[in-house]
């Protein structure tokens, strides 16, 4: 078996194996699902905002060589939690980016994949700022943790398709001589991408 950390093709690096403080971190089972509905390819440019410990980031840039992820994360200590597992995990095409989207990203390349984790209550301003600045083909993947947040896109915006999935898992756990479901929080995972005429 290889040295790496994560010497495996597939996503899904258990949680434990993050530097992670107290800052908050996309789980693994959450992580993997995101991860699929982004459909990353080679020399991507990835956003990742409110990337926390950069779990998320890690994960992306090992699925895209060649490409880049901008983790952007408004929390000193989240900025080195990012550096940090981006350095176990040998990934240097994560670039930490210090700054609070929308104003973080306006100097950044164009993305084709977004992805949306906290957003500070600035959602809307986010969002505008990430369906203008996005590639023709890009898709937008947003973790929602509210029924508010979910519910915001009922209605998708105008010329946009969405895909929304409630994700609902649960890890055993050893109690005694016995395992016990532990749940972790419910999680709407929403998926944005242009409509195309297919005709």
């Amino acid at each position: 078996m290889s040295n790496k950390p994560w010497p495996y093709s597939t996503p899904g690096i258990p949680d434990d194996m993050f530097t992670r403080g107290k800052i908050p971190m996309t789980k693994e089972e959450i992580r993997v699902i995101t991860l699929a509905k982004a459909r990353l390819a080679p020399e991507q440019v990835i956003w990742d905002l409110g990337a926390g410990t950069g779990s998320l980031s890690v994960e992306a840039a090992r699925l895209a060589p060649g490409g880049v992820v901008y983790a952007v994360e408004k929390n000193p200590g989240g900025l080195e939690l990012i550096k940090e597992n981006s350095r176990r995990f040998g990934t240097g095409n994560v670039v930490p980016v210090a700054g609070e989207a929308p104003a973080a990203l306006y100097e950044l390349p164009a993305p084709h994949r977004a992805f949306i984790g906290g957003s500070g209550g600035r959602l809307e301003e986010i969002l505008d700022c990430v369906m203008n600045r996005i590639t023709p083909d890009g898709r937008i993947v947003i973790n929602a943790v509210t029924l508010e947040t979910a519910a915001r896109f009922a209605v998708p915006p105008e010329g946009w398709r969405c895909e929304m999935v409630q994700l609902q898992a649960a890890r055993a756990v050893p109690t005694g001589r016995v395992h016990m479901w532990q749940a972790l929080n419910p999680v709407c995972v929403i998926t944005l991408e242009r409509w195309r005429n297919e005709s």
